[in-house]
């Protein structure tokens, strides 16, 4: 019962873990991929999801911080150039903020996080804090939620394209370049840790990192469910469905 189990079946174990936790399974992830979000639905998305995005670079730089290990650091630093970009030419957060305009939303106020829900902002800070504190094993294992997220990106792009008008090639940038981008950080972060996890103990704590951040993106859709759906109560603080609109529903 002490030992490790072997590379495969820890690997497994780690893929059940997005099979049956996975924020792909969400109802609200259902409707907006079937189109059946309202406008005010995919723009509260849009907001909210934004927050999440501008903290991945801001996380990836707090695990850099705490790394001594010159080729870890060297391995994950173009996640930061992937989501913050050039000076010039931006990265996924412009892409995002790409989105924002097609919706028919201000990309000032949504970079700002005004409107952000407060659980929302709660998972995610959360997120920032766990890898910024726990043991470099836990906080790499935590990203690997990256292993299903190519299957999602592929579904959304189909999903968005067949069903909203605002979606596009442009728009849906971000998307096609996650396809690219989150396969070689995937395949990077699964080995390490599959190499690094070498005790039950280790093996366990991973498993319950990838859980905790599973958790982080769930809690996300929920709030989003709650707030804009049913019961559709709105929390102070969250978006209220007008400032910062720029288009026509």
């Amino acid at each position: 019962m002490n030992q490790p189990q072997s590379r495969e079946a820890f690997e497994q174990r780690l893929r059940d873990i997005g099979a049956e936790r996975y924020h792909d399974k969400h109802p609200f992830h259902a409707m907006l991929h079937s189109g059946q979000c309202s406008p005010l639905q995919v723009r509260a998305w849009v907001i909210n999801r934004y927050y999440y995005q501008s903290r991945i670079p801001m996380k990836d730089a707090a695990f850099l911080s705490r790394c001594d290990d010159s080729d870890l650091r060297r391995a994950w630093r173009s996640r930061l150039e992937d989501h913050d970009g050039e000076l010039e030419a931006g990265g996924g957060l412009r892409r995002w903020l790409k989105l924002a305009e097609a919706v028919g939303l201000d990309a000032d106020f949504v970079a700002s996080a005004r409107g952000v829900l407060p659980a929302t902002r709660f998972a995610v800070d959360a997120y920032v804090r766990f890898v910024r504190d726990m043991p470099l094993l836990d906080a790499i294992a935590a990203s690997l939620t990256e292993l299903f997220a190519p299957k999602i990106h592929a579904a959304r792009i189909e999903g968005l394209l067949s069903h909203y008008a605002f979606a596009n090639e442009t728009s849906l940038s971000y998307f096609r370049n996650r396809l690219q981008e989150a396969p070689k950080d995937v395949a990077f972060g699964l080995d390490w840790v599959l190499s690094h996890a070498d005790t039950i103990e280790k093996q366990d704590a991973a498993a319950d990192a990838l859980i905790f951040k599973t958790d982080v993106l769930w809690s996300q859709l929920d709030a989003l469910y709650s707030a804009y759906v049913e019961p559709g109560r709105i929390p102070p603080g969250g978006w209220d469905g007008t400032e910062g609109v720029t288009g026509d529903d």
